[in-house]
């Protein structure tokens, strides 16, 4: 019953950045771990980060460290994946999740998923 809406895909050069959004419909997540995740064509379904919105605790994928960084925003109740240094490897499909366990890294903890938003990079 939680509606989740990721945007602010595109499409960027190699070397660009991207803030990636999630927001939550009508309520707030507290409550929630809130995580990222990608999947590019034919690919495994894959961990990016996760944070937990009441301890503000935030976790990510040693592949993507130092690069991507989760936080938040408690007035906008949303979200955010910002990315930088982009790659063409990282051109997927990203989807935010709201889960009940504290920072999961299996999507299978997840039951709410968002609908995706694309990036996609060229070089």
């Amino acid at each position: 019953q939680v509606h989740l809406v990721e945007s602010g895909g595109g499409v960027v050069q190699a070397g660009g950045s991207l803030r990636l959004s999630c927001a939550a419909s009508g309520r707030t997540f507290s409550g929630y771990s809130v995580g990222w995740f990608r999947q590019a064509p034919g690919k495994e379904r894959e961990f990016v980060g996760t944070i937990s919105w009441d301890y503000d605790m935030t976790r990510t994928a040693d592949s993507v460290k130092g690069r991507f960084t989760i936080s938040r925003d408690n007035a906008r109740n949303t979200v955010f994946l910002q990315i930088d240094s982009l790659k063409p490897e990282d051109t997927a499909v990203y989807y935010c999740a709201a889960a009940l366990d504290l920072l999961p890294t299996t999507a299978t903890r997840y039951h709410y998923w968002g609908q995706g938003t694309q990036v996609t990079v060229s070089s």
